[in-house]
C-alpha cells in the first residue's frame, strides 16, 4: 500500500478513535505505533514509542509547562482575578458596558499571570457573571464577553499554547511570549470597542454604574498592582535575558505564593488544591504531547508531510492561500476537537510547509494561537462555552451564551485579519531580544 494513503489511513484511524472516546493523547499513541510499525516494522514502532516517551519527559525545556500551570494555578488562588476585576471596575464601571470593559480588561490583566483560556474564564466569570445579572446587563451579551475574554489568557504572555507550539516547532520560547504582547493588547481593544459599540446603540444592553471619584479610581488601581508585579518580574526577566522560560515560571510560581501569603489569600488547602490541579494539568499535556510525537514521527515517515508540501507547490497557491488553508483546517477541526490535540496534530503536518513557503514561524506562532482562541469558542465543542455555562448555572442555556459569543468573535476574526496583513504587529517586539 502507498505510504501515504496509509498516513491518510492514519488520520482516519485517529478522528474513529476520538469519536468512540479513547482519550486523545493515547488515540494518538496507537494510531502512531500502529502506522509506524506497518511503514517501517513493528521493531522500530516499539523503538520509536520506548524513545519518545523518554525523551518527552527529560527534556529541560519542558519544565516550562508544568511552572506556568502553576504559576496560573497559585495567582488564581491567591486572588489576581478577583482584584483585577474590581480596580477595572471602579475605573470604567459608570460607562455603558462598563462591566464588559471590566471584563475583558481584566481578562487580560489576569491572562499575564495565568497563561491559560479556562483558567481565566474562571478567574474574572466568577466575579463578573453575577455582578452584570445585578446590573442588568443583557445576559447573552455578558456570557458571550465573559466566554471570550477567556481566551486572551492564551495570548498574553505567558501562554501554555505558545510554550506547546515553541516546543513542537523548536522555536524561542521567550520570543513567542513577547510576541504576543502587542496581539494581546490589539484583541482586548477590538473587545473593548465592540462592547461600548453595542451597548451605545443599545443602552438597555449594559446599564452604566454608579460615577466614582477619582480619587477612588486611582486607590482602586492598587488592585492591579500584585499582577503588574508578577507579570514584570516574569517578562521583564525573560526580555533582559536573565533568566529562562523554565526558570521564569519557577520565579513566577514563587512570586504567586508570596503574595498570596502575603494577602491571606492561600491557604492550606488552596495551596493544595492548586498543586493537585496543575499535577493533573501538566500529566494530561505531556500524554498529548507523547501522543503527538509518535503521531507525528508516523505521518513523516508516511511521507505525507512531503506530499502535501509537494502539492502545494505544484498547485501554485499564494502565500495567502496557503495561511486561508491551514486556518480553514484549524477553524474546521475546532468546531469538534479541543485546541491541544488540534495544535499538536496539525502543527507538525504543517510546519515543513511553512518552512519550505518562507514564513516567519514566531509570526505564525501567533497566528496559530488567534486560531486556538477561535476554536475554543466555537461551538459544539469550544470548552470555554461550557466552562461559561457551569459559572451561570441553570439559568442560562447554551443558546444564549453561543448567541453573545457570535459578537465578539467578530473582533476576534479581525484581528487575525489584522495580523495576517500586517506580520510587523506581531514581530515588533521580539525583534529587541537577543537570544
Amino acid at each position: 500500500m502507498d505510504p501515504i494513503l496509509v498516513g491518510i489511513l492514519g488520520i482516519v484511524l485517529l478522528l474513529v478513535l476520538f469519536i468512540l472516546g479513547v482519550p486523545i493523547g493515547f488515540a494518538m499513541g496507537i494510531a502512531g505505533v500502529i502506522g509506524f510499525a506497518y511503514v517501517v516494522s513493528p521493531s522500530a514502532a516499539i523503538h520509536l514509542l520506548a524513545t519518545d516517551i523518554f525523551t518527552n519527559l527529560n527534556m529541560y525545556a519542558y519544565a516550562a509547562l508544568p511552572m506556568f500551570i502553576l504559576m496560573g494555578s497559585m495567582a488564581f488562588a491567591a486572588g489576581l482575578g478577583r482584584r483585577a476585576y474590581d480596580a477595572v471596575y471602579v475605573v470604567m464601571g459608570q460607562l455603558r458596558g462598563g462591566l464588559l470593559v471590566a471584563t475583558a480588561v481584566a481578562s487580560a490583566i489576569f491572562g499575564a499571570v495565568c497563561g491559560s483560556g479556562a483558567a481565566t474564564n474562571v478567574a474574572i466569570g466568577k466575579t463578573a457573571i453575577p455582578e452584570m445579572k445585578r446590573r442588568g446587563y443583557n445576559p447573552s451579551l455578558a456570557l458571550g464577553c465573559v466566554a471570550c475574554s477567556g481566551t486572551i489568557g492564551f495570548m498574553i504572555p505567558p501562554s501554555s499554547v505558545f510554550i506547546l507550539y515553541g516546543i513542537l516547532t523548536e522555536q524561542s520560547i521567550g520570543k513567542l511570549f513577547i510576541a504576543g504582547i502587542l496581539p494581546g493588547i490589539l484583541i482586548t481593544g477590538l473587545f473593548v470597542i465592540t462592547a461600548l459599540g453595542i451597548c451605545w446603540a443599545k443602552p438597555s444592553y449594559g446599564p452604566a454604574g454608579e460615577r466614582t471619584s477619582l480619587k477612588h479610581k486611582l486607590r482602586s488601581l492598587l488592585g492591579l498592582a500584585d499582577a503588574g508585579v508578577l507579570f514584570l518580574l516574569v517578562m521583564g526577566g525573560l526580555f533582559a535575558g536573565w533568566f529562562s522560560p523554565t526558570s521564569a515560571g519557577a520565579i513566577g510560581t514563587a512570586g504567586a505564593i508570596v503574595i498570596g501569603l502575603l494577602r491571606r489569600e492561600l491557604t492550606w488547602r488552596k495551596f493544595l488544591d492548586s498543586l493537585r490541579e496543575s499535577l493533573r494539568l501538566s500529566c494530561m499535556i505531556f500524554m498529548l504531547i507523547i501522543g503527538a510525537m509518535i503521531f507525528g514521527h508516523f505521518i513523516t515517515a508516511s511521507g505525507l508531510s512531503g506530499g502535501l508540501v509537494d502539492w502545494v507547490r505544484t498547485s501554485g497557491m499564494s502565500p495567502l492561500g496557503i495561511v486561508t488553508f491551514i486556518s480553514a483546517m484549524f477553524f474546521i477541526l475546532g468546531c469538534f476537537i479541543d485546541i491541544s490535540p488540534i495544535l499538536l496534530l496539525l502543527v507538525p503536518l504543517f510546519y515543513p510547509l511553512l518552512v519550505e513557503s518562507g514564513y516567519d514561524i514566531i509570526w505564525f506562532g501567533v497566528i496559530v494561537t488567534v486560531l486556538c482562541m477561535i476554536g475554543i469558542v466555537t461551538p459544539p465543542v469550544g470548552t470555554n462555552i461550557y466552562v461559561t455555562k457551569g459559572l451561570a448555572g441553570d439559568e442560562a442555556s447554551l443558546g444564549t451564551i453561543i448567541k453573545g459569543i457570535g459578537v465578539f468573535l467578530i473582533p476576534m476574526v479581525i484581528a487575525l485579519i489584522l495580523l495576517i496583513f500586517f506580520p510587523s504587529i506581531s514581530l515588533f517586539l521580539p525583534k529587541f531580544l537577543t537570544y
